[in-house]
């Protein structure tokens, strides 16, 4: 079994060697993190190294790597240099750090949740009543926000009292797209148009014009230029020309930032060939995420 000491030099090689973009790392290096001799340092790395936790790399630019059992050792499940999960204290990102691990120590009462945040990086950089919001994961999109209350700078670990805690499932949008797909021609005149949306009960449709996509239909389109009384009009006339289009293996996760980025309530779905697959409207996400 590891020392504190130990293990507090070995969380902070993985640290360093992290924020180097996984370089070896120099006792040197280590003992002004730690704020200790380097004397002190080299001589429990010796240690490290004989229990296989670090390997020592020669030459002018050597110094020290963790081995996987180091990870291991200190349960961090990923190297820290293949994946970032980022931290925002105050709104802000820390480039230098990022999650290892996410625990919840009580759900019963949402409003009193705690967590427990293992940490790549030095955390001494953050401080109690930080707001703090954590994610998205890489995996299931889980984002948390909430208030630092508690940080072991030993093992690496930050408390958090939780704020909100958000997951956005992972799939891809051709799960949860409507192909049926409704195309409305540009020549069509309002009456057509409205009839087609009705009896496919579309609330958006994509325009063509000689089997090529030119722009998109929507309902706000249309009760626009009804409020306007601008009925004798073709599909081309009130179609908005900014089509935002996703392939349709993207994320959930990805749309949803589409949407938010372009400001628009739908996307056209294509294949990797460019033909339109489907459509997805902000009310299909809405639907999924409370069937989860």
């Amino acid at each position: 079994m590891l020392t504190a000491v130990q293990k507090e030099i070995l969380q902070s090689l993985i640290n360093l060697y992290r924020k180097s973009k996984c370089t070896s790392v120099k006792c040197e290096s280590i003992a002004e993190l730690m704020g200790r001799n380097s004397g002190t340092i080299r001589n429990q790395m010796q240690s490290l190294r004989s229990l296989g936790l670090v390997q020592g790399v020669p030459g002018p630019r050597g110094g020290y790597k963790p081995t996987l059992d180091a990870y291991q050792t200190l349960n961090i499940a990923n190297d820290p240099c293949e994946i970032h999960v980022p931290i925002y204290i105050n709104g802000n990102v820390v480039s230098d750090i990022s999650v290892n691990k996410i625990e919840f120590t009580s759900i019963l009462r949402p409003g009193d949740c705690e967590a427990t945040i293992s940490v790549l990086g030095d955390i001494k950089q953050l401080d109690l009543d930080d707001e703090i919001k954590v994610g998205p994961t890489p995996v299931n999109n889980l984002t948390v926000t909430g208030k630092i209350i508690g940080r072991d700078d030993v093992d690496n670990v930050l408390l958090i009292k939780t704020k909100n805690i958000v997951s956005i499932p992972n799939i891809k949008l051709d799960e949860l797209a409507n192909k049926s797909v409704l195309t409305l021609d540009s020549t069509m005149d309002m009456y057509e148009i409205c009839a087609s949306l009705l009896s496919h009960e579309s609330t958006c449709a994509p325009v063509l014009d000689d089997n090529k996509l030119i722009g998109v239909i929507r309902y706000k389109d249309i009760m626009k230029n009804i409020a306007d009384k601008n009925i004798d009009v073709k599909a081309e006339d009130i179609m908005d020309k900014n089509v935002v289009t996703a392939k349709d293996n993207i994320s959930l996760m990805s749309a949803m930032d589409l949407l938010q980025q372009n400001n628009v309530s739908s996307l056209v779905l294509l294949n990797d060939d460019e033909e339109i697959t489907g459509t997805v409207t902000f009310i299909d996400i809405l639907n999924t995420l409370l069937a989860v």
